[in-house]
């Protein structure tokens, strides 16, 4: 716990000064107090406003939905357990637990690397579907594998600007990075994700 309580009280607050976000008012501060006295409402709250953001966050860096569950669930446990401690002011609790997440994340993330396997990825069924609601199924699995083989900093940004709807500078601060690098970032992502994508696009165009 003391590693996620550095992030919180450093290199976040330094980036957040920076950038100018240092005094913005945390909209989860109440909620966070509420928690860190064992308010029962207070936590369900919680789990209700950032759960599904993590799991969101979880699915999309990580491609499996077992695993960004378990995400999910850990960095909601952690924030239960760092309430009673949280000093407001230092950075907002959102941004830091987005970075519990990102950092769990990561971790399954280099697992994965370090355990070699030799059965190959699932794929997407490439025969025709037979209905459209298979086809949207089909087309969100492409979108999620084109996410998935992205470098994991362009992943990262993409997650953050256009999934969780972090600005860019918030992202920046989140990821210890400027402005300029993050827009780089997202660029190669999305020009990335156009390639990969591309044969959809075409498709679509051709129905219209």
């Amino acid at each position: 716990m003391s590693g996620t309580v550095a992030i919180a009280r450093s290199p976040l607050l330094a980036l957040r000064r920076e950038a100018g976000l240092a005094n913005v008012a945390d909209p989860d501060e109440d909620l966070v107090r509420r928690v860190g006295q064992g308010d029962p409402a207070a936590i369900q709250a919680m789990v209700a406003r950032k759960l599904p953001r993590m799991l969101a966050l979880a699915q999309r860096m990580l491609n499996d939905p077992v695993e960004a569950e378990d995400v999910a669930q850990e960095a909601m446990l952690r924030a239960w357990k760092q309430a009673p401690r949280w000093t407001p002011g230092q950075a907002r609790f959102d941004t830091w637990l987005h970075r519990v997440g990102l950092n769990l994340c990561y971790d399954r993330l280099r697992r994965r690397r370090e355990v070699p396997t030799d059965s190959p990825p699932d794929r997407p069924d490439e025969g025709p579907a037979p209905d459209r609601g298979l086809i949207a199924a089909d087309t969100a699995h492409r979108v999620d594998a084109a996410l998935a083989a992205l470098p994991e900093r362009q992943r990262e940004a993409i997650v953050l600007c256009h999934y969780q709807e972090l600005t860019n500078i918030e992202a920046a601060a989140l990821m210890a990075i400027s402005v300029e690098a993050l827009e780089s970032l997202l660029s190669r992502g999305r020009r990335a994700l156009r390639l990969s994508l591309a044969d959809l696009r075409s498709g679509a165009d051709g129905e219209s």
